[in-house]
């Protein structure tokens, strides 16, 4: 192995030869064990959060993988409706055209186009990571076989009155001109206003203060062409003897009536809400309590019609309500006619006022358009049939949550939950398999042949196929079966399903999760999966959301292989259109990366986002974790050289040899056998942090620090018997190899090659690392006595180098100790571990003092009851030390005083920005502690 660890001179080449030799494919006799990734959109690139997921279930099929299961870690991309059509459709208005002029069929034809050149870039990125997925298995939500699959599930879920056409509100983007999902609307903070507008009371009413108008204020006065009622709240006082009567509704003329609603909030406004159904969600609710109709006044531009379309509560026409709109309104856009309505109403006398409003503006995640619910003829699945398995599926411990507390979100969804609207209004898709007559009938089935056998429809008589296609959610909740084989009853559908584990984000417990439970319960009768592992946001290290808004977003890509400066700005500020955004994220940028980041390579970065996997949490990423388990690799890099170095070559043992342990050795053996222990069981329990942390204090804090230190003396004396020297070199390479089985699943490149070479040491053979098998801990090799031992020595050593720390003695120079109030017990720990301690401790001397025996002066540490003395005679000059132990105390002092008066004058903390605050803060703190300690110091060489 070379000196230095290079990560990126192992990673790629170890990463071809076990994809290449197909190691990821399943091939372990055990219990089958299947994990199916979440298909990252075709259209995306890696980012924190699929890094850390990805670490996550690596971690876990590589860990089931070498405990013998039958692994299979299902690969595969999601066709990513909106994204991706819009993707191509900025390509081809780069080049004048849009998708209308080509035509469906040459459009799909370049999206097709588009898939095959740049669709593979986050697959080539996810291997960069390191992924152990079965790539000869890899599927696309709108390849040959998953098509079908999404096909046979609707036309099921149709047969069995699952699924339906209706009309209702939905999430309308008018840029785009489709239905979109409640994942794809994003709220944003704006300013807006509150408009108090008065409607006539009709029949010659009036409230109880006389008025004969009601006060409705809204944050949208365009709607009220399509107001259907007033609602004011049941107990209100000021209205409850005008419930049931009617205002006129202004510039329609139209009589609306005064209802009654519990949805109302008395304290908002004057108490009265104007009630829109065919234009607001919550509206929608209310019209349908009260069997208001729905007056759509909008056009899928969101302009307003010549003539309303009006249509019952459950989406039938209604010829009840005159359609008329007023005049000189009519192809007006929303916010055009918000202003002409404002205007009308401020003419008629009928504008009370005007208030600042803050609110949220629901915006399209693609388009940043404003939303607009929408009344349109919609496909939808009936969920709440669904639900009721799915529910008890959680209930009864079939389906398990990890942490728990992520039962009660999807509890609380799924027992409220709505039925799913499932069409959108696109070309790229899994287009709906349904055809209509002339007259509109619609028609489910397979193909058209089915279509016109089922409902016997002659051939001369017209069908035209549904221009729709599904929502990406629906053929992705098929997932975990669809990827397998079904419909067809495969062998690996058999085998691998129901799943094992699904990793996933908390936002998409609806969405993707619940979907996946109800669809996969009803279409195979089975669960989709047995544990759901629920992880958190990947946020900055302060804990903010990353965005490219606050120019603190991490590619993970750029950790692993690094980036320049300057290339790094580039990234952040690249498409920018806000100059002044661009230039503050730049400037933050160069605050925080001076020299850019370097690179740490993917072992380094897959055990930080594992040390960081608490079950439930947020992750505060930070880049100061990723260096520090950089040096962790460098750490078992040269611990593994150090291994080489004495045993390549030299007399390790035959296999089943019996060979002589000293008590360093079975104290080593003994650490290695509870930390096998440990890992596991906090894998297990997917408690990752807590495996990550104990396999790093034992292969730092144990074997490097100080298994590797207290070996020495043996192997390097040549004294030593040759016995002693091969049961030291023997436990050196097995308890290596074992920290490498354990360290592979989060580490699997270095571990894999250091393996390698240590394998036949170690009396192992076998291709790689990852088919080896996962350590077991045997109890019998667990010696409390051992460690005890061990133990008292590491307290000694401890002792002794404080002593050197605090007395300023160099480590070069040998000291005399000795021992007061020692135990029987410390006797014999002392004896037996005599010349260890010489060499290690540098001591010229160790000795017990006897009972009366007059202790000299020294400088003391404790080891339980007992006293470790370094004589100071000779050692120090006293007045030297104590002069520059003044001199040092004076310093730290002027120090204190210095940023003491700063902190303490208040038009510096006023004025100075708060980093520049909590540095000098910290500063007068590490001063203030550094005094105490000297101070202390100072004392007791004063006493000598």
């Amino acid at each position: 192995m070379d000196k230095t660890y290079q990560p990126h001179a192992i990673e790629s080449r170890w990463y071809a030869e076990w994809e290449s030799k197909n190691y990821f494919a399943p091939q372990g006799s055990g219990e089958p064990y299947t994990i199916m990734i979440p298909p990252p959109n075709v259209t995306g690139s890696l980012h924190m959060g699929h890094g850390f997921n990805n670490a996550i279930m690596d971690a876990l099929i590589r860990f089931r993988r070498m405990q013998g299961r039958n692994t299979l870690w299902q690969p595969g991309t999601d066709h990513a409706g909106i994204a991706t059509q819009m993707v191509v459709e900025r390509q081809l208005a780069a080049l004048g055209l849009d998708r209308h002029a080509l035509g469906r069929e040459k459009f799909l034809d370049k999206v097709w186009e588009w898939k095959e050149q740049s669709g593979g870039t986050i697959t080539r990125q996810i291997r960069r990571l390191g992924s152990s997925v079965d790539w000869s298995r890899e599927r696309f939500t709108m390849d040959e076989g998953l098509s079908e699959a999404v096909k046979e599930a609707f036309v099921r879920l149709h047969e069995d009155g699952l699924i339906y056409r209706g009309k209702r509100l939905v999430n309308w983007d008018t840029k785009l001109h489709t239905a979109i999902s409640d994942l794809e609307v994003e709220n944003h903070d704006e300013k807006g206003h509150l408009w108090h507008l008065r409607y006539p009371l009709a029949d010659d009413a009036c409230t109880a203060e006389g008025k004969d108008y009601l006060v409705v204020a809204t944050t949208r006065p365009e709607t009220m062409l399509g107001d259907a009622a007033v609602a004011v709240h049941p107990e209100d006082e000021r209205y409850r003897d005008l419930i049931g009567r009617h205002v006129l509704l202004p510039l329609v003329n139209r009589l609306i009536p005064i209802v009654a609603d519990e949805y109302v909030d008395r304290e908002f406004g004057t108490g009265c809400v104007k009630i829109t159904p065919a234009h607001d969600f919550n509206d929608y609710e209310v019209g349908k309590r009260h069997h208001l109709p729905l007056i759509n006044i909008f056009d899928k531009n969101a302009g307003i019609l010549a003539q309303a379309q009006v249509f019952d509560i459950d989406g039938t026409p209604n010829t009840r309500v005159a359609p008329s709109l007023p005049d000189g309104y009519a192809g007006m856009d929303r916010f055009d006619a918000r202003k002409a309505i404002v205007a009308d109403f401020e003419g008629m006398g009928l504008l009370e006022k005007i208030d600042d409003h803050a609110l949220k503006v629901p915006r399209g995640d693609r388009s940043g358009t404003i939303i607009e619910p929408w009344l349109t003829d919609q496909w939808y699945v009936s969920t709440k049939p669904l639900a009721e398995k799915a529910i008890a599926a959680v209930e009864d411990g079939s389906i398990q949550f990890v942490p728990r507390q992520y039962e009660n979100m999807y509890f609380s969804w799924m027992r409220d939950i709505q039925d799913w609207c499932i069409s959108r209004q696109l070309w790229w898709g899994h287009r709906i398999p349904a055809w209509y007559d002339e007259a509109g009938n619609a028609y489910v089935g397979r193909d058209e042949a089915e279509v016109r056998s089922k409902y016997a429809i002659r051939n001369d008589e017209p069908l035209r196929q549904d221009e729709d296609v599904l929502d990406t959610w629906f053929s992705s909740g098929l997932w975990t079966f669809s990827t397998l084989g079904w419909p067809q009853q495969t062998e690996f559908l058999k085998t691998f399903h129901p799943t094992d584990v699904l990793v996933t984000g908390f936002d998409i417990i609806f969405f993707w999760v619940a979907r996946m439970i109800m669809l996969s319960l009803h279409l195979t009768g089975q669960i989709p999966f047995r544990t759901v592992y629920v992880h958190g946001l990947v946020r900055d290290s302060q804990g903010h959301k990353m965005s490219k808004s606050k120019g603190n977003v991490l590619d993970p890509l750029d950790i692993v292989d690094g980036i320049d400066l300057e290339s790094l700005v580039t990234k952040r500020t690249s498409g920018m259109m806000q100059p002044k955004l661009a230039e503050k994220i730049a400037k933050q940028t160069r605050a925080e990366f001076p020299e850019g980041i370097a690179s740490y390579g993917t072992d380094a970065l897959r055990f930080t986002f594992c040390s960081l996997a608490s079950t439930g949490r947020d992750i505060k990423f930070d880049m100061g974790r990723v260096e520090g388990y950089r040096n962790f690799c460098n750490k078992l890099w040269n611990a593994a050289n150090f291994v080489f170095e004495n045993t390549e070559g030299k007399d390790c043992g035959a296999a089943d040899e019996p060979v002589e342990l000293s008590p360093v050795d079975r104290w080593i053996v003994s650490a290695l056998q509870r930390t096998e222990q440990e890992v596991t069981r906090q894998l297990d329990a997917f408690r990752f942090d807590l495996a990550a942390q104990a396999l790093y204090e034992f292969i730092w804090d144990q074997y490097c620090a100080w298994y590797l230190e207290l070996v020495k003396p043996v192997l390097w004396d040549e004294t030593a018997s040759v016995e002693r020297q091969r049961g030291t070199r023997r436990t050196l390479v097995r308890v290596l190899e074992t920290a490498l089985r354990l360290a592979h699943p989060f580490m699997p490149f270095i571990s894999e090659e250091i393996w390698q070479r240590l394998a036949p040491l170690a009396g192992k053979s076998g291709p790689t690392l990852m088919l080896q098998p996962w350590p077991l801990a045997d109890e019998a090799r667990i010696d409390a006595a051992a460690e005890e031992d061990i133990e008292w020595v590491k307290a000694l050593m401890l002792g002794i180098r404080q002593i050197r720390g605090e007395m300023n003695i160099s480590m070069a120079k040998r000291i005399d100790v000795a021992l007061n109030n020692a135990s029987d017990s410390d006797r014999r720990r002392l004896e037996e571990n005599r010349p260890l301690l010489t060499k290690l401790a540098k001591l010229e001397s160790i000795r017990v003092l006897e009972a009366g025996e007059e202790a000299p002066l020294a400088a003391t540490a404790l080891v339980g009851e007992m006293q470790v003395l370094v004589p100071m005679a000779g050692l120090i000059d006293k007045d030297a030390e104590l002069a520059r132990l003044d001199k040092e105390i004076q310093r730290l002092e002027g120090e204190v005083k210095r940023v003491g008066g700063k902190l303490g004058n208040a038009s510096f903390v006023d004025k100075a920005p708060a980093e520049v605050i909590a540095k000098e803060r910290a500063r007068l703190n590490e001063a203030e502690q550094a005094l105490g300690k000297l101070g202390e110091q100072r004392a007791r060489i004063a006493s000598l």
